[in-house]
């Protein structure tokens, strides 16, 4: 029997699409088990040889869950990690990738200068060059972008996180069926 540690469900919307891709939309086994015993979600599959035992029934685990009612996501929230992903993990000034924890935004219109906090003035930047454009223009710095910042909708997003690799084991093979990673089909 497989161990329960590390186990985690896949949720999928009523359409059976992943219900978000940034980031990838998972519950803790316990949850999704849960939420199928309250009948919030269906049991769509469920991992294979790993049972949970109560004093008179053994259960399976379920590895994807389906939403009973379809779960319209409207707009995407404005965070670091949604930020850098918009832009690719890469710094919109010199253009190389960089994992998070290297990456830092940087107001385009200094906040010194009347520059929002928002999405359509904020980039990810890399420490290197967030220190050298300072609280300038790009003018002033001599520096230019190598696209302009935009809010990205919920299907921008979705795209950009499909792209990004992913590490090995970091899906379980029992969610490929419901994952199009850019895969060819088998004839």
């Amino acid at each position: 029997m497989q161990g329960l540690s590390g186990l985690r469900t896949l949720v999928l919307n009523m359409d059976m699409q992943p219900l978000s891709w940034a980031p990838l939309s998972v519950w803790s086994w316990e949850d999704a088990f849960v939420a199928v015993h309250q009948e919030r979600v269906i049991q769509v599959r469920s991992y294979e040889g790993v049972r949970i035992h109560s004093a008179s029934r053994e259960y399976e685990v379920p590895a994807v869950v389906a939403l009973k009612s379809y779960r319209r996501r409207r707009h995407v929230a404005f965070t670091r990690y949604h930020l850098f992903l918009r832009d690719g993990f890469t710094c919109q000034y010199c253009g190389n990738p960089f994992a998070a924890k290297d990456l830092t935004f940087d107001h385009v219109i200094p906040r010194s200068r009347g520059g929002q906090t928002s999405w359509t003035n904020i980039v990810a930047c890399c420490g290197r060059d967030n220190l050298r454009k300072g609280a300038r223009t790009l003018s002033q710095a001599g520096m230019r972008l190598l696209r302009q910042p935009f809010e990205p909708t919920v299907f921008q997003l979705d795209a950009a996180a499909r792209a990004l690799p992913r590490a090995k084991g970091e899906l379980h093979q029992t969610w490929m069926d419901f994952l199009y990673w850019g895969a060819e089909l088998q004839h």
